[in-house]
């Protein structure tokens, strides 16, 4: 055992343990979904940075650091700047879930991105699961990472900018100042989120439409809290429900209340993971919430710990589009091994 002081009380731990571990042994309550009454430490990899705490005054993630004999915790660390692993800065000529269908078609790069670390979810078939878990960057504050992605912007003349993940809306303060000061250096651009929109909530995306959000790519795994947790990896149940409703809540509040925002909902596809049974009901679903809405289906490829799995063919593409559209969806895009089949059925060139 050796001696810590957590908020100005000294305490005794096991050596070797984790600060999250020693946290939780001395009584504090750690959540996989943020609350002000309990720790949020989603990812586990230090990665996303929510889980950092004022450890002997350095700002520092709880979830891998070990405890020292005399360290000094403060568990509120809003008095420090946040900062979370961040990289690839790169311009992109495809997109994202949350870019337009008729901008994909126009060549050239049309956004540049990047791509936060960390990710509450433990997807087996993960498709970017070098940021997810391997945390290919560094630590950045908002501000660095912002001139970072301004400095790229310039380098390829383009007027959207992306930020991705991992699940990039994990450490919410980092964020909300990331968007703020990118609006700011780029008033004209478009602010463009793609997430799993797990912990979404209400009040999270008004801060973030507040800040300058004008596009959001929402991946919807699931409509069956069953195949959700499949796709995710997730075995607590009840967090999975509460992960997937939160998503579609989300996708619901945002097109009733913002429609300045654009809202692109991305559905995966292998027949592995999900089956044509349930495209259909979530396309049911998103066309009760407005047909026109955009929707991409991804072909989930062998990734990560699925290398097992067979990528859809073209043809099996075609048929969730057909799927899709017969639900009464107006803006069906499906990614295939050719290329993108946009909403007349034709590929995007």
């Amino acid at each position: 055992m050796i001696s810590i002081e957590v908020d100005g009380k000294s305490a005794e731990v096991p050596e070797g343990c984790s600060v999250k571990e020693a946290l939780q042994i001395l009584g504090f309550e750690i959540t996989m979904f943020p609350s002000t009454e309990a720790l949020f430490m989603p990812c586990q990899t230090g990665g996303c940075g929510s889980c950092a705490l004022d450890i002997d005054g350095q700002l520092t993630p709880a979830c891998i650091s070990k405890v020292h004999q005399g360290m000094k915790i403060k568990t509120d660390a809003s008095s420090l700047t946040p900062r979370r692993v961040v990289g690839g800065f790169m311009a992109h000529k495809v997109g994202g879930v949350g870019t337009p269908w008729w901008i994909k078609s126009e060549g050239g790069f049309i956004e540049v991105a990047c791509f936060t670390s960390g990710c509450n979810f433990c997807c087996p078939q993960c498709q970017n699961w070098r940021f997810a878990y391997l945390n290919p960057g560094d630590p950045l504050t908002p501000g660095e990472a912002a001139r970072l992605m301004t400095a790229t912007k310039r380098r390829y003349g383009v007027s959207r900018i992306a930020v991705s993940g991992g699940e990039c809306t994990l450490n919410r303060p980092w964020l909300v100042q990331y968007l703020r000061l990118l609006k700011e250096q780029n008033p004209e651009s478009h602010l463009h989120v793609d997430t799993n929109g797990s912990i979404l909530t209400k009040d999270y995306l008004e801060d973030l439409i507040q800040v300058g959000m004008t596009d959001l790519g929402l991946d919807l795994k699931a409509i069956r809290a069953s195949t959700f947790q499949e796709i995710t990896g997730l075995v607590d149940e009840e967090l999975a429900l509460k992960y997937m409703e939160t998503a579609w809540q989300a996708a619901r509040y945002l097109h009733d209340t913002h429609p300045e925002v654009f809202l692109g909902i991305g559905i995966p596809y292998n027949q592995e993971l999900i089956g044509i049974d349930e495209i259909r009901a979530m396309g049911e679903k998103i066309a009760e919430i407005d047909p026109w809405i955009q929707v991409s289906a991804l072909d989930y490829r062998p990734e990560f710990r699925r290398p097992d799995l067979v990528k859809p063919s073209f043809w099996d593409m075609m048929q969730v589009h057909a799927v899709l559209r017969d639900c009464g969806l107006e803006s069906v895009i499906c990614q295939t091994e050719r290329g993108k089949i946009g909403p007349t059925g034709r590929l995007l060139m």
